[in-house]
Order: structure tokens, then C-alpha cells, then sequence
């Protein structure tokens, strides 16, 4: 009974994604995602690509785009959303920790409020280095664990929930932090506020990490 409502729910959190960031996004989260798409080149690979919000904003430098998206009903909308969109990617149904490329492959990678919800993100920082060459760039925009410590009681008080409306997002990640633990050098962050959005997921960093030389 469990996963038939976990499958429920999955298909219509999908469904209703793009709607519900749809304010979120015109108020400032979309002009965020292009600024940071700027920096990207080459060889891409985007972890968590969702319903693909960000195929039309990926500058030209890019060449070849692969997005992965593990959930199928997500990857469907990802995949009908590239069919009206003008620059070809291929999708690739997988988890971030367990990216199927070989080490050294990409130029960039791309995280756009993905890694609050990956189960183990540390992880997928480990498989995105992995898989960057040398001074490779990971780029990312996410949501993250406030600063503020009144804010911070109310995300841990609000996990549990959040994350079962949220299919899976942890609103509490210091994601920083995680990123700085892991086998990414941390380049830049800038620390700023996710515009019309609830108060637990307001607190928005973003910025790049590389992947260290041999």
C-alpha cells in the first residue's frame, strides 16, 4: 500500500512541478539558474534534471548536454519537454550517486536544487568529481540550512514533513559544508534568498566548486 501511494504521489509531484515553481521562478530563480548556466561549457552533464527547467537556458559554449534524472516520472516530462526545446540532450535514467560514465568525461556539471534531495549527497559530489576532468567546474544553485538559528530550528521541526510534500527534499542540508567535505575544491558561494518561496526554503547559496588534478 506504501509504494502504490509513494507512485501516486511521485507521478503527480511531477506533474505539478513546473506549476508550482512557476512564481518562484519569474520572480528571480530563473534569471539565477541562466547567470550560473553562463559559467558552464563544453561537455555537460546536469544531475537531477527534473522536468528539465533548465534545457533552453544552456549557452551556446555548451556542446554535448546529458541530463540525468532518475525518477521515471520526472524523466517523462523530461523528455517531452526536449522534444519542443531548441538544444538536443540526452537523458539518462540514473541516480547521482551512481553516474554510468567513465571517470574524467565532462567539462561541467550542473546541480540546480537537486542536492537536497538526493539521498546521499555526499556521494553524488564524490561521482561528480569522478566523472569532471581535472579543473573540471560543478555548478549549483540549492536551497540550504539557514544561518539564521531560529530559521534552522524550524527547517529541523519541519523535515519530516516538508520532505514527504517535497518528494524527498530535506529543506535542513548544509550543503555547503557537504561540498566542502568532499574531493571538490569549493571556488566561490554566494549566499542569497529564494524569491516567493516558504520560509524554510528561502536560504539559497550558489556558486562552483573544481575537481582537483591528479
Amino acid at each position: 500500500m506504501g509504494r502504490i501511494y509513494e507512485e501516486t504521489w511521485g507521478r503527480l509531484f511531477a506533474a505539478m512541478y513546473d506549476r508550482s515553481l512557476k512564481a518562484t521562478e519569474e520572480a528571480g530563480l530563473r534569471q539565477m539558474r541562466r547567470e550560473l548556466l553562463a559559467g558552464a561549457g563544453g561537455r555537460v552533464v546536469e544531475l537531477g534534471a527534473g522536468t528539465g527547467v533548465n534545457l533552453d537556458l544552456y549557452p551556446d559554449a555548451v556542446g554535448d548536454l546529458v541530463v540525468v534524472e532518475p525518477d521515471p516520472h520526472m524523466a517523462k516530462r523530461l523528455r517531452g519537454k526536449l522534444a519542443g526545446a531548441r538544444r538536443q540532450a540526452t537523458v539518462v535514467e540514473a541516480p547521482a550517486e551512481r553516474l554510468p560514465f567513465e571517470d574524467a568525461s565532462f567539462d561541467t556539471a550542473v546541480a540546480t536544487l537537486v542536492l537536497c534531495t538526493v539521498p546521499d549527497p555526499a556521494a553524488a559530489l564524490a561521482e561528480a568529481a569522478r566523472v569532471l576532468k581535472p579543473g573540471g567546474r560543478l555548478l549549483f544553485v540549492e536551497h540550504v540550512r539557514a544561518q539564521d538559528p531560529g530559521l534552522a530550528r524550524w527547517q529541523d521541526r519541519l523535515e519530516k514533513p516538508w520532505r514527504f510534500l517535497g518528494d524527498g527534499c530535506h529543506c535542513n542540508r548544509d550543503t555547503v559544508a557537504t561540498i566542502e567535505a568532499s574531493p571538490l575544491r569549493l571556488e566561490e558561494v554566494e549566499r542569497g534568498r529564494m524569491p516567493k518561496a516558504p520560509p524554510i526554503v528561502t536560504p539559497l547559496v550558489r556558486g562552483s566548486a573544481t575537481a582537483p588534478s591528479p
